[in-house]
């Protein structure tokens, strides 16, 4: 891993008709085996789908969640203690019933005002299905799902009031809907006129109970969905990326100032930032790392997993960013992404998510890969 990136950079993005913007450098390494960590390996049978990470305050203890089979049931979950280097499953934990929930499970660590931390896995069905530890992962407990009508659960919640500690959270999802009357839940359309929606929900303490959901974005002609909320660097406003599910542009993106009371037109991202299922973080420097399956038309790394570093400003500007990096090569030619993404204590910024690793039988497995800092193009 003392490789410069920048002496591994594989060319140019190119073509102004594809991009719509200035050329990029693209950066790879994922050839780098020795940066990667199988968590969960794929057989000829056996479909490893969907991951979601979260990360404790010690900065070496990570949760990972996903489900068997692409939308299938959940019930993995394993948990490593050295940053994600190595993995141990522990699915003998969880609650029986939590095999009976399906479809991308997200996990989170919730604080409640009085200090005391949750972890919270949430699954699209059963209407929002959900399972909570009150003891660091240790034991779990199944709860009642929310009866949230959706397609996916909560892809991002974020603290409403950043740095107080008062167990409010903002919760975002999607769900199909034919705007103004039904929500649907699952894959199903139900209606000619069902679109999908991007919702959020607030808790006041910690996840235990939610309000009735408010519309964030919906686009006419557009399926916004899988959004990916976070904080601007000086806590003033959220952004929220969103994947376009029928491929007609860009990604999209939309901005509260409100704490998310009302919501800007949602408009496009660059094409650098366009795909699927994003999810990401700050780097040390203050620029953002967001990791994600790339569905950009003409893209060098199309259906691959890739990762995009830039300035907010650049984010929210629509401009290019400083560069994208091809984390893993995909061989489902298509079906990846929904990552996991952290930055460990040592300094070690994490990816995972899940896609089919080689070109034998086994199906799709579940991997991470890691890089430093130093290693970034400057």
């Amino acid at each position: 891993m003392k490789t410069s990136l920048f002496g591994m950079m594989v060319g140019m993005l190119c073509g102004i008709s594809a991009w719509g913007q200035e050329n990029i450098p693209l950066l790879d390494f994922s050839g780098e085996t020795s940066r990667h960590t199988v968590i969960a390996q794929g057989t000829p049978d056996l479909y490893q789908g969907h991951p979601y990470s979260v990360l404790l305050p010690d900065g070496e203890t990570v949760f990972c969640v996903w489900c068997v089979g692409h939308g299938g049931p959940a019930g993995p979950m394993a948990k490593s203690v050295d940053g994600g280097k190595t993995w141990t499953r522990i699915d003998a934990r969880l609650p029986e019933g939590y095999t009976k929930h399906r479809n991308c499970p997200s996990i989170y660590r919730l604080v409640n005002a009085q200090g005391k931390a949750f972890l919270w896995v949430f699954t699209a069905q059963p209407k929002m299905a959900r399972i909570v530890s009150a003891d660091q992962g240790e034991t779990w407990e199944e709860k009642p799902s929310l009866g949230i009508s959706n397609v996916m659960a909560f892809s991002t919640i974020i603290p409403k009031h950043p740095g107080v500690q008062d167990g409010q959270y903002l919760g975002f999802y999607h769900h199909r809907a034919v705007p103004g009357e039904k929500a649907y839940d699952g894959e199903p359309r139900g209606s000619r006129q069902a679109r999908l929606e991007v919702m959020m929900s607030e808790t006041q303490d910690a996840g235990f109970t939610w309000s009735e959901p408010r519309l964030v974005a919906s686009v006419e002609g557009k399926d916004p969905c899988e959004p990916c909320a976070f904080w601007s660097p000086d806590m003033k406003e959220i952004a929220v990326l969103m994947r376009e599910n029928r491929g007609t542009g860009r990604a999209l993106m939309t901005f509260s100032r409100d704490n998310g009371k009302t919501w800007d037109a949602p408009t496009n991202t660059s094409w650098e930032l366009t795909g699927h299922r994003h999810i990401g973080t700050y780097l040390p420097d203050g620029r953002l790392f967001f990791a994600f399956r790339d569905t950009a038309p003409k893209s060098p790394t199309k259906g691959h997993f890739v990762g995009w570093v830039g300035t907010y400003d650049d984010l929210k500007n629509a401009r290019p960013g400083d560069f994208r990096i091809l984390l893993l090569k995909n061989y489902a030619g298509w079906d990846c992404g929904y990552p996991g993404v952290f930055v460990t204590k040592e300094g070690d910024i994490v990816a995972l998510t899940y896609l089919k690793y080689d070109n034998g039988p086994n199906k799709h497995s579940v991997v991470a890969t890691r890089f430093r800092m130093e290693e970034l193009h400057q």
